[in-house]
């Protein structure tokens, strides 16, 4: 009995290989040949990519997105050959895929996120932005979160769903940046010698452009002051060297003018 039992399982095993097994040897055979040409696709769009300056995160991304559908679609073809039923197999995909999107939610969106940023492209690493109220240099753009170094060197790890929905200034975006600034003067300032010194200590600023023209006007009547209201162009890099310089150098050429710069004062007056 055993003996006939041995026999059947051997008859069914052969019937096997008789049925399959050239189409097994044919998918091997196609399988290895395809992860050759997947390998091949892949260097030549990595070439492409290199020679046409495209970013970096966005190679990869494109990349591993490419490798991961053509490997899929021949591991269906493979599938197919061997005599897989594939109506099952998408169903059963289908239904993982479901529950694996419900489980990773978050994820997914923080996926579509860093898509998005990758096309739109509104930031790049080395630029400055600010986003949901951080500020920070890119550090890293991943597809699933942003990185940033703050101006006083921390990390903020932003994930890309947040930063895809907020609002995002890039102060890095452009060439060329104003520069904004006040100076306060007291009452009795000649302001055309006021306005003179400045435009003197923004002239001789190694930064400041000269195209557009600075502008320098008395800009308010304050409680204790007069405002002059200066704006100045130059290089987005040269942003706060400017900022800084032209406070410093004003304030020196005020004093060496005796042009006073006024605290904040109230007079009262006492009634018997």
């Amino acid at each position: 009995m055993e003996s006939i039992n041995i026999q059947l399982y051997w008859e069914k095993f052969i019937d096997l290989i008789i049925k399959y097994g050239g189409k097994f040897l044919i998918a091997v055979i196609i399988w290895m040949v395809g992860l050759f040409a997947i390998n091949l696709i892949i260097k030549l769009v990595k070439k492409g990519m290199t020679r046409s300056n495209v970013e970096l995160t966005l190679r990869k991304f494109i990349i591993s997105l490419l490798s991961f559908g053509l490997k899929i679609l021949l591991f269906v073809t493979c599938a197919t050959i061997v005599g897989i039923q594939m109506t099952a197999f998408v169903t059963l995909i289908g239904a993982m895929g479901l529950a694996f999107g419900l489980a990773m939610q978050g994820s997914l969106a923080n996926f579509a996120g860093g898509v998005l940023i990758n096309l739109l492209k509104p930031y790049k690493i080395g630029d400055f932005i600010e986003t949901g109220g951080i500020m920070g240099t890119v550090k890293e753009i991943s597809i699933f979160n942003t990185i940033l170094n703050t101006p006083d060197n921390k990390r903020i790890i932003l994930p890309n769903s947040n930063v895809s929905n907020n609002n995002i200034t890039n102060f890095s975006a452009e060439a060329t940046r104003r520069v904004d600034l006040v100076f306060n003067v007291d009452y009795d300032t000649d302001i055309e010698q006021a306005i003179k010194i400045i435009a003197d200590v923004i002239e001789k600023h190694q930064y400041t452009m000269k195209d557009p023209a600075p502008f320098i006007r008395l800009g308010n009547f304050a409680a204790s002051s007069l405002d002059i209201t200066v704006r100045v162009w130059g290089e987005s890099a040269h942003y706060w060297d400017i900022h800084f310089d032209l406070k410093e150098q004003v304030k020196k050429a005020f004093d060496e003018a005796q042009i006073i710069i006024p605290f904040q004062q109230v007079d009262v007056n006492l009634k018997k």
